[in-house]
């Protein structure tokens, strides 16, 4: 694939996290995909496989925080690795606080899939809405 296909493809994993389509979403996972969220941050660590994911991440966001958001604002391709550069907010909705945070998500593709997934961001910040 081109590094505009792969953009397009991530670009269109923002657009379907933003409609809460998470089937359109997993469409495009490798089902040996490595998700790797930031150590520090509310949900650090490795889950590997869609359904992983799902739990460890896209549920507790789903069902943690209001509004929240990541909002890409510009992609880097080369290759199979696409680099989108964005800012993320939300409310934490046990205390009622929000955050804003830049982000860079590293996406490794594979004939069309995403098999590698690693978010760089400032934990700290991501994290204080969860402090009472």
């Amino acid at each position: 694939m081109s590094d505009n296909d792969n953009v397009k493809l991530t670009r269109g994993v923002y657009a379907a996290f933003a409609a809460g389509d998470i089937p359109g979403i997993l469409s495009i996972f490798a089902p040996d995909i490595h998700w790797t969220e930031a150590l520090g941050g509310p949900y650090g660590g490795v889950s590997i496989g869609p359904d992983a994911v799902v739990q460890n991440v896209f549920m507790r966001i789903g069902t943690e925080w209001d509004g929240y958001q990541a909002i890409p604002h510009e992609f880097v391709a080369t290759g199979d690795t696409v680099v989108a550069l964005g800012t993320y907010s939300g409310t934490y909705r046990q205390t009622g606080k929000s955050f804003t945070a830049p982000f860079a998500h590293v996406w490794k593709f594979k004939d069309g899939k995403v098999v590698r997934f690693e978010q760089i961001t400032d934990t700290a910040v991501h994290s204080q809405p969860l402090q009472p």
